[in-house]
């Protein structure tokens, strides 16, 4: 019991430190958040989300806490009630040293900003938003979270919001997380009339939910975790500053879908069809995202599509029915995927702003230490042995290969793992290999310990997490103890073969005719031709259909209607009408008004 109370304690600790430069500047007038007062409170919260982190790892102790209540309505009262378990307790440390990395990085990117304590408050908030998702218990809760994450990113992405680019984007994430959260507000009405209960382990308790509900969640996931159809605003989202992209990108935002279809996964494991759209929505997403970063130029367009990608590879994992590992792919994911965007805002910042691969080169004799970490960054995304995403991406691959489910998307997903090997290796040898491709007078220093400290704690992290996390978090199937070499080593098979693909294209850059241009060949350069057909063709038919509708059909009516016409045509109608009524019948004419005036006489009596 003593442990329960210092679990719940420090958790709740560990949320109210986080609070604390948001609640201050009430309290004391006077008071004045920095930058730095931030950056330590997040650091002094990840140290205290430890605490309840160990208890959980060496007593296996979960806890769900009420606090309040709020009496909607007679029969349906929603409490705040948070749920300290396996998922929330090991994703608190690890969103919150990820965090604390990035404020720390973005105390240099951000320091020439006139509204840096905005920025950073920003920030807290949107962590805080994550966090609240992260440990809801009921919908009501999660729901505040969801829409926290939703409009922080609004602002953040549009954070330089003087450039067009920067405002379109925000409006683009805004507007296609609005078509996800009608899923969500769908399933939550759903369960408010059906269950009379928002809270999660009800839900569980329960039958197996009908198909409306969990088409509710999935489209709700596939706005916010930008899966197919819904994806266009994620790599757009790049417009905001590097800080933002990977906090948006590692711990908060994206991972949010796949955290209530993990969070919601009773009301999943026994409805077969759910499964199966999940995973072939997953499989999809995951090789047209990787397809469209293998021709990418931008360095942060291509590590966004990559998480895309990602998110891609963790529907299908909660496709398989195994959520505790799209959980843990979610854990790996996050250290080596802000390490990424951090490198590329060094080589950035340090570039004067360019972020086209094609005008760089050499940059591993410049930038040695940020070079070692984007290498290491990017052998973690392909799935090196040891490094922290092959403990994830493998078990998700040996996973696929093992089971019984769809091969279409067993081969979209291998396809998709060997184009991840082939758009790394591209970007390390155009960033890091050959000769200088940049303007001589580039002012490059790296020796600021500012920059270095973060992204030398989140390589660490890329080294040692997938160790760390395998230890104590474990599928809740058990895997195949034993399979055929082949089965084993597919995931590496793979990946080499993307390697030699890569090195490949490299030899045809170098080659003095340019191929002829098809729209097969462009497919990848336009993004499958996605953003033009919904963003352009779409809009120009509604446009045009409303405009025809407007201006002929409208004034049809009118003149067939309404208008000369129409006058004509109702005169012809009442000169047939009377000819017909008028027939000189004066004893039918008498006697229909003598009976109509005897049935008023006995009404009125």
């Amino acid at each position: 019991m003593d442990l329960l109370l210092v679990l719940n304690s420090t958790m709740l600790l560990t949320l109210t430190i986080l609070l604390t430069p948001i609640i201050l500047p009430f309290i004391f007038k006077n008071y004045q958040n920095s930058p730095t007062t931030i950056t330590h409170t997040v650091k002094a919260s990840f140290m205290t989300s430890l605490i309840p982190m160990t208890l959980f790892v060496f007593s296996n102790m979960e806890s769900i806490t009420f606090h309040w209540e709020w009496k909607f309505i007679t029969n349906f009262i929603i409490p705040i009630s948070l749920k300290m378990d396996q998922y929330s307790l090991m994703f608190f440390p690890i969103a919150l040293f990820v965090t604390w990395s990035i404020l720390q990085f973005a105390l240099w990117y951000m320091a020439s900003d006139p509204y840096t304590k905005k920025f950073f408050l920003y920030l807290l908030i949107f962590l805080i938003a994550m966090l609240t998702l992260t440990v809801a218990n009921n919908m009501f809760l999660l729901f505040i979270g969801w829409e926290g994450v939703g409009i922080m990113s609004f602002l953040l992405i549009g954070w330089w919001h003087g450039r067009a680019e920067a405002n379109t984007a925000a409006l683009q994430a805004v507007l296609y997380n609005r078509i996800g959260d009608i899923g969500l507000i769908l399933c939550m009405a759903w369960l408010a009339s059906s269950t009379n209960t928002w809270e999660i382990q009800h839900m569980s308790s329960s039958n197996q939910a009908p198909m409306l509900p969990l088409l509710g969640l999935i489209l709700a996931a596939t706005g916010k975790s930008a899966q197919f159809g819904l994806h266009p605003w994620l790599p757009s989202a790049m417009e905001g500053p590097t800080p933002v992209s990977a906090l948006l990108h590692s711990s908060t935002m994206v991972v949010a879908g796949i955290f209530l279809l993990i969070r919601t996964h009773s009301m999943f494991h026994n409805n077969q069809p759910a499964l199966t759209l999940c995973l072939c929505l997953g499989a999809l997403s995951t090789l047209f995202a990787a397809t469209c970063a293998l021709t990418q130029n931008d360095i942060k367009k291509i590590i966004a599509f990559s998480t895309s990608s990602q998110l891609g590879l963790m529907m299908v994992t909660v496709g398989l029915n195994l959520p505790q590992l799209a959980f843990l792919h979610i854990s790996t994911h996050a250290f080596f995927k802000a390490m990424l965007f951090l490198c590329s805002g060094s080589i950035i910042h340090s570039l004067n702003g360019e972020q086209d691969i094609r005008k760089m080169g050499s940059l591993q004799k410049l930038l040695p230490t940020t070079s070692t970490c984007l290498t290491i960054g990017n052998l973690a995304l392909m799935g090196t042995p040891f490094l922290a995403g092959f403990y994830s991406k493998d078990l998700i691959i040996e996973s696929l290969n093992t089971s019984y489910l769809n091969a279409w998307a067993l081969l979209l997903t291998l396809l998709a793992t060997s184009f991840t090997a082939t758009y790394t290796l591209r970007m390390t040898l155009l960033v890091q290999t050959e000769f200088t491709r940049m303007p001589p007078i580039t002012p490059i220093n790296e020796n600021d310990p500012t920059i270095m400290n973060p992204i030398s704690r989140l390589a660490l992290g890329s080294v040692m997490a997938g160790l760390l996390i395998t230890s104590y978090i474990l599928p809740a199937k058990p895997l195949p103890t034993t399979m055929p070499l082949i089965t084993k080593t597919t995931a590496l098979i793979i990946s080499t073969l993307g390697i030699i693909l890569a090195l490949e294209m490299s030899k045809l850059t170098h080659a003095f005719t340019n191929p002829k241009q098809n729209p097969l060949m462009n497919f990848s350069s336009t993004l499958g031709y996605f953003n033009p057909l919904t963003h352009r063709s779409n809009t120009a038919n509604l446009l045009s259909s409303g405009q025809n509708i407007a201006s002929h059909l409208i004034d049809l009516f009118w003149y067939k209607k309404m208008g000369p016409e129409g006058l004509a045509t109702l005169q012809l109608k009442a000169s047939k009408t009377s000819t017909t009524i008028h027939t000189g019948l004066i004893k039918t004419y008498l006697g229909s008004f003598a009976l109509s005036t005897f049935i008023m006489i006995l009404s009125m009596y």
